[in-house]
C-alpha cells in the first residue's frame, strides 16, 4: 500500500543538539536572550512537526480501517488461520516460558489470537507458559498486562473487549508483568498499519508504546533479555517502507507474522529466525 503524501521524519529534527543552540550565540552578554528565543522556535518547530506527523497518521489510518471493512470474510479467516498456525509451529514461541499477548476483539479486525491464546491455557500446567493479557485502567495511556490461567478469569469491559478481573476467584490480585520476578520471552502485538522496517501504527491511543517502553526500561535495568516484540498483520495491514511516520515515543518491532510467513527485522529477530 503507497500512501503518497505521507513522508518519513527523522527523529533529530525534533530535537536540535545543544552544540547547535550554542552555535547561535553572538556574544556572551546575548546568550541568555539567543537561548530563550533559539528554544521558542525550536518548540513552535517541533511542535509543527509533530502535529503534521499527527495528521499523517490520522489520515493513514482512516485508509487501513477502510481496507480492512472491505476485506472479504473468508480471506479474513483463512489469514487468521494461517498467522495463528505460523506463530504456534515457530520456533520462538515454542521456546518461550513466558509472554504478553493482546486478546483480539473482531468489532476492531484485528488479527485473531483465539487459537494462539487456547493453546496455551489448554496445556498441561508443566508445560505451560505463563500469559500477561493487557487491561486499560484509564484514559492516559496507562495499561497493564496481568497474568491469567484460564479464560474464566477475562471480564468483557464497557466496550465489549475482554480484560483480566483486576483480582482472581479468590481475592488475590493478578500479577502484573512489571512487578513479576522473572522476565518474558516475548511480546504479541496488535496494530493497524506495519511496515517491513518494523514501523507500527496503532489505534492513537499510546497505550503499548508506553507499556512497550516500560518494559524495556525494566529489563535493561535488571539485566534481562530484552522480550521478542513479534506484531500480528493481516496482508492489508503491510505497507510500503516510509509510510508510517515516527514520533520519538513510537517502539519498533523485531518481526511481523503475516499471512505469507515471519517477516524478522531486527538483528534479534533476524538471529533466531533463520
Amino acid at each position: 500500500m503507497t500512501i503518497p503524501w505521507a513522508v518519513s521524519l527523522s527523529t533529530s529534527r525534533f530535537f536540535p543538539t545543544r552544540s547547535a543552540i550554542l552555535r547561535r550565540q553572538t556574544s556572551p552578554c546575548s546568550a541568555t536572550a539567543t537561548m530563550s528565543t533559539a528554544g521558542e522556535q525550536n518548540f513552535t518547530s517541533d511542535t509543527a512537526h509533530l502535529d503534521t506527523i499527527f495528521k499523517q497518521k490520522k489520515a493513514l489510518r482512516l485508509v487501513v480501517k477502510r481496507d480492512l471493512k472491505s476485506m472479504d470474510p473468508t480471506l479474513r479467516s483463512e489469514e487468521d488461520e494461517a498467522i495463528q498456525r505460523i506463530v504456534m509451529e515457530a520456533p520462538w514461541f515454542k521456546a518461550c516460558k513466558g509472554l504478553c499477548a493482546y486478546i483480539s476483539c473482531s468489532a476492531l479486525r484485528e488479527v485473531d489470537t483465539s487459537r494462539i491464546l487456547s493453546h496455551i491455557l489448554s496445556s498441561h500446567s508443566e508445560t505451560r507458559k505463563k500469559l500477561f493479557v493487557p487491561r486499560v485502567e484509564d484514559r492516559n495511556r496507562n495499561m497493564r498486562m496481568l497474568n491469567i490461567s484460564s479464560t474464566e478469569d477475562l471480564i468483557a469491559n464497557s466496550m465489549n473487549i475482554l480484560e483480566p478481573a483486576p483480582l482472581d476467584a479468590e481475592g488475590n490480585e493478578r500479577e502484573d508483568v512489571l512487578f513479576a520476578n522473572e522476565p518474558v520471552d516475548l511480546l504479541i502485538l496488535p496494530g493497524l498499519a506495519f511496515d517491513k522496517a518494523g514501523r507500527r501504527l496503532g489505534r492513537g491511543g499510546g497505550y503499548y508504546d508506553t507499556f512497550l517502553s516500560r518494559y524495556q526500561e525494566l529489563a535493561k535495568k535488571r539485566n534481562w533479555k530484552q522480550p521478542l516484540k513479534i506484531a500480528l498483520s493481516y496482508s492489508v495491514q503491510i505497507v510500503d517502507e516510509g509510510t508510517i511516520p515516527l514520533t520519538p515515543n513510537d517502539v519498533l518491532v523485531d518481526a511481523l507474522v503475516s499471512p505469507s510467513g515471519v517477516i524478522p527485522i531486527s538483528p534479534a529477530a533476524l538471529e533466531i529466525c533463520q
